[in-house]
């Protein structure tokens, strides 16, 4: 029979076990508190996934993952191999969660795996800018607005002349113009402020990267 340390151990890890699940931006919102502040927060739409594959350490993959796919998609858009992979279902988004957490395939994850003053990070793509200066992009003061100047004050300036630092030739890294946005970032330290599984909407505090309808993966910390 086990100690009763070894008993809270596996309870105790049973308790950490990875929860996850994918959502998608809906706006922004605030949430009053027990104690009357008004805390804001983003809505997230947390539909339920199904669980396409799960991976192992002793298996083929040589790692721990659950794979889940999310939402409806016609099947006459979808590649033969994907198609394969996923038994002729159709999904509109498949991402895969690095965990060891025993799941079947075909099984459904809904918001309900979250309670409120849980800790999750999210992660996803933040909003595309476009083609963007260096103003824009990288903070650049830009050049003088008088004494002779007339097209130059928001261009980037010298990138490497003949003779500099670079021995004639453009530095890596140099900062220039290019496109912005679209870089997939990640918010920890987020709580759970309202969990509506009826709904299937979960509201965190703080913000998430992304527009509206923008596909994010919510982990636990």
């Amino acid at each position: 029979m086990a100690s009763r340390a070894t008993r809270f151990a596996v309870a105790r890890f049973a308790f950490k076990k990875m929860k996850f699940i994918l959502a998608t931006k809906e706006g922004m919102t605030r949430i009053f508190g027990e104690d009357g502040v008004a805390r804001a927060g983003t809505i997230l739409v947390a539909d339920p996934v199904t669980v396409t594959q799960v991976k192992t350490k002793e298996g083929k993959d040589g790692y721990a993952a659950v794979q889940v796919g999310r939402g409806v998609r016609r099947t006459k858009n979808i590649s033969k191999p994907v198609l394969g992979h996923t038994k002729g279902k159709g999904y509109v988004a498949i991402r895969e969660f690095r965990t060891d957490v025993a799941a079947e395939v075909g099984a459904t994850i809904d918001a309900s795996v979250f309670t409120v003053g849980d800790t999750v990070q999210v992660s996803g793509l933040t909003k595309g800018k476009g083609f963007a200066g260096v103003v824009k992009r990288h903070g650049f003061h830009g050049g003088p607005r008088t004494h002779g100047q007339k097209h130059t004050e928001r261009s980037p300036g010298s990138i490497g002349g003949s003779g500099g630092r670079a021995g004639g030739r453009v530095a890596k890294g140099m900062r220039m113009a290019g496109r912005m946005g679209t870089d997939r970032v990640t918010v920890t330290n987020l709580k759970v402020l309202l969990v509506d599984v009826a709904a299937g909407k979960i509201i965190v505090s703080g913000a998430v990267p992304g527009r509206r309808g923008t596909l994010l993966e919510v982990v636990s910390a």
